[in-house]
């Protein structure tokens, strides 16, 4: 599966005042912005729009109905966005904004798309409004694998090809009996259709299956060939060892619904012990990806650490 990660740099133009969690704030903008950029009817509903297949908006954010297999959930996004990597709420004109882009499969060729609706979103502002108007920013470049490939200043954008992401087999030498796993960002589970308070680790795997089969479905080559049942089972054999996981509720405000919404999430560390080895190559891809629910706003930020 095609994975681009491109790293946007800004500078605010205003004064900010942001949440703890910035994840929300920058999709519900961006999501605005692009609609806005690409949509050939300004005044129709999604739904009842004709062009709703072919739309770029709808493709990444409006998933339309018609697209969705009887009794399959519907495909996943083909985007994360990866908001700046701190609990600083207070900014200043003048001051460095960036954040992180992920796209996978077929939306990389959508980039020169979601870098000018990103331009856009910095004219129409972010956070909380101060004395009417919500801060800007500018966007200065955007880079991907170290290099730029966007340049502000003279309105230039370098095609780029997105790194292939595969799932590599764990080698038959490699042996792990222990890692930990860091929440960096809040993550969304469900087990027996129950938002999950504690992680046990075949509960992280089957997220983990769950999430690289549906983007490899949608995005990538097919749904890849793996022992599902058996990796389940015997990740049910291994056991945590520590624990400082504890539910992290924050709110967003959903223009789209015009209510205030909780979207709560385990953050933290946890550890685990166990013949781990087989685990690792899934592990490391959701890594990259994000995992759990609404990961759009940058939910599901892992961090692993093998320790053994």
């Amino acid at each position: 599966m095609l994975c681009g990660e491109y790293a946007f740099q800004a500078v605010l133009a205003d004064e900010a005042f942001l949440p703890l969690y910035k994840g929300s704030t920058f999709r519900g903008v961006f999501g605005r912005a692009l609609k806005a950029v690409v949509c050939a009817l300004k005044h129709q509903e999604c739904q009842d729009c004709l062009l709703r297949r072919q739309c770029i908006y709808t493709r990444v954010f409006e998933t339309p109905p018609d697209s969705r297999e009887p009794g399959r959930p519907s495909p996943p996004h083909p985007f994360v966005i990866e908001p700046p990597d701190t609990l600083k709420t207070h900014f200043l004109a003048g001051e460095d904004f960036n954040f992180t882009l992920l796209l996978f499969g077929p939306a990389n060729q959508y980039l020169p798309y979601f870098v000018y609706a990103f331009e856009q979103m910095g004219q129409i502002g972010i956070g909380r409004q101060v004395q009417g108007r919500r801060a800007r920013f500018v966007l200065k470049s955007v880079s991907s694998a170290g290099q730029d490939i966007f340049d502000a200043a003279h309105r230039t954008l370098t095609p780029v090809r997105a790194g292939e992401l595969t799932l590599p087999r764990a080698s038959p030498q490699e042996s792990v009996t222990a890692l930990t796993i860091q929440l960096l960002t809040p993550l969304r589970l469900k087990y027996h259709n129950r938002l999950q308070a504690e992680l046990p680790f075949h509960v992280l795997l089957r997220a983990a299956l769950r999430r690289i089969a549906t983007l490899n479905s949608h995005f990538g080559d097919g749904e890849p060939n793996l022992d599902y049942r058996g990796l389940t089972a015997r990740a049910q054999e291994v056991t945590t060892t520590h624990s400082t996981l504890h539910w992290y509720d924050w709110q967003r405000y959903s223009h789209r619904q015009d209510q205030a919404m909780l979207m709560g999430g385990l953050v933290g560390e946890v550890g685990y012990e166990g013949e781990l080895g087989e685990f690792l190559p899934l592990l490391r891809y959701v890594e990259k990806v994000h995992l759990g629910k609404a990961t759009t706003f940058g939910l599901g930020k892992l961090g692993l650490e093998v320790r053994g």
